[in-house]
């Protein structure tokens, strides 16, 4: 087992190293590792790729719990829109036409089809979402939109595999598993809520006065897998119960370290994931059946972007639509776990299941791709540029020679109307997010991100600034922003306003040329001030 691990480490180091010569995702080197190493060491049918798969998993886990830290249940519930609309409608509608035609041409029995057709309405939550949060492209309007239908598939997971455990039950109560279920669920949402609300932020405050960040991280990861293990406990998917565990401490002041100190366990396990999925690619089901993949592959994405497409058609711009649909055309990790389950559990012929994760897989495999050339295949079907109030075609011209504001407070607004009188560009970013909503209605540039994270500051072109103003508050929280800063700048052109010297004191080995002490130049103002009206003071 050591041995693969170290030839698995190696082979992904190697593959990246190349493709990052050709700006090609991490994510396709990851698979392609896991296809290499499933073929060099025979793993297809070995007990290392289960345990490696319930490894795995926890990277989907990982990521669940960090986009649960952005979405606290005020947040949610704003989002319920897109969530419980978008989200149930897509589902619901993709899931009645693939199994339709699974059905009707293809003769499948129902029972199957159905499980087929709810399957093949999930898309991948793992790999959009990464690349959306790398991009910074999750807090743009497709990128809301995206975010919601994928947290509703989520959700779905739930009763889908109920149905699976209802499809192969030959004795028993159908009502009576579904109160069960009901109850766990009941039990599950109470219970995390009880803790949340109660014992959360006591808890961290015990944690934080250690001053240790081994205990803080190691708290972190109990609640993490805590949740997510008593979600399995009950029935349900690991994943849902670190959503839930994530929404809770959303709610504590401790939202932004946490995401902090969780992003490189989120991400060496979601690499796992993408090494499971490859493992799975079989090439020899590829060769025997290239002809019915070659035509389901295109047909299902192309049916899923229409239905995807016709949903946001009558609320959205077609643009924005467009790219929500793109955004979610791949089919989805757990249609891999819905089919292993379907074909051990009798309900799917086992080549009928491997076909469907071979294609599966295929899909994901493109999705990067995609993605990262998304506004130019939106370009290619829709001519007409479009303007939303989220700044989701912010051009690219825009974003260069232009003022990054960081802080949309009092002073931030200030600072952008002189920006704007003065006939310059800006992009501010700001981390309340009424806040960003009340500056979007006027149509003002400003987007909603935690300004300490590389990638929000480089989805705002921070490299190609002519200047960027740091304009914060929380003395801990502006150190860490200007460290990015400075990483990503290096400090030629950026303005940070400080409450007081000892803080421009702490900024110190950052070379800051241009540290504005707000107490001190209030100081110097009364003064004058003063000077102006007594003249025996001069």
């Amino acid at each position: 087992m050591l041995e693969i691990i170290i030839f698995t480490i190696l082979i992904s180091t190697l593959l990246n190293l190349f493709f990052k010569q050709f700006a090609i995702p991490t994510i396709i080197g990851y698979i392609a590792t896991g296809t290499i190493i499933a073929y060099g060491f025979d793993l297809h049918q070995a007990v290392h790729n289960r345990e490696l798969k319930e490894i795995a998993e926890f990277g989907v886990v990982f990521l669940m719990f960090t986009i649960g830290l952005e979405f606290s249940v005020k947040h949610l519930m704003r989002m319920k829109k897109e969530v419980f609309v978008y989200g149930s409608l897509q589902v619901f509608l993709s899931a009645v036409v693939f199994a339709f035609l699974a059905n009707t041409f293809f003769a499948i029995e129902l029972k199957s089809a159905i499980i087929i057709g709810a399957a093949l309405a999930l898309s991948s939550t793992a790999i959009v979402l990464k690349l959306l949060n790398e991009s910074g492209d999750i807090n743009k309007v497709y990128g809301r939109k995206v975010l919601g239908v994928l947290l509703f598939q989520d959700i779905a997971v739930i009763p889908i595999l109920l149905m699976i455990s209802i499809f192969s039950i030959d004795g028993g109560s159908i009502s009576d598993l579904l109160l069960l279920t009901l109850a766990k669920a009941i039990l599950l949402l109470a219970g995390l809520f009880v803790v949340g609300k109660y014992l959360l932020d006591p808890f961290f405050a015990a944690v934080s006065k250690t001053k240790s960040n081994e205990i803080f991280i190691s708290s972190i990861l109990l609640i993490v897998i805590g949740a997510s293990y008593l979600a399995h406990v009950l029935g349900f998917s690991y994943s849902l119960g670190a959503f839930v565990a994530g929404m809770m401490i959303a709610e504590t002041h401790y939202k932004h370290q946490v995401e902090a100190d969780l992003i490189p366990f989120r991400d060496l396990l979601l690499g796992i994931f993408f090494i499971t999925v490859g493992m799975q690619l079989d090439f020899k089901i590829i060769f025997e059946n290239i002809l019915t993949i070659s035509l389901l592959l295109p047909a299902l994405t192309a049916i899923k972007i229409a239905i995807i497409y016709s949903i946001f058609r009558f609320r959205s711009t077609a643009r924005e639509s467009l790219k929500t649909a793109f955004s979610i055309f791949q089919l989805g990790e757990f249609a891999l776990v819905i089919f292993e389950l379907s074909f051990a559990q009798g309900l799917i012929d086992p080549i009928l299941g491997q076909v469907l994760i071979v294609t599966v897989v295929i899909s994901m495999i493109i999705t990067p791709f995609v993605l990262n050339n998304l506004s130019q295949i939106v370009d290619m079907i829709h001519k007409t540029k479009e303007i939303n109030n989220e700044l989701d075609t912010l051009e690219q011209d825009y974003l260069t020679n232009h003022i990054v504001l960081i802080g949309y407070g009092r002073l931030g607004k200030l600072i952008s109307k002189l920006i704007q009188k003065d006939g310059l560009k800006f992009i501010a970013i700001e981390g309340d997010i009424q806040t960003v909503k009340d500056a979007q209605k006027k149509h003002l540039p400003v987007v909603f991100g935690n300004a300490s994270q590389e990638h929000i500051l480089e989805s705002v072109n921070i490299k190609d600034a002519a200047a960027v103003i740091i304009s914060i508050g929380n003395s801990q929280k502006l150190n860490h922003i200007c460290e990015v800063v400075h990483k990503l700048t290096k400090n030629k052109k950026t303005i940070v306003k400080v409450n007081k010297f000892e803080e421009k004191e702490s900024l110190a080995g950052l070379n800051l040329s241009h540290v504005i002490v707000e107490t001190e130049n209030t100081a110097l103002a009364m003064f004058e001030e003063a000077k102006a009206v007594d003249s025996s003071l001069r």
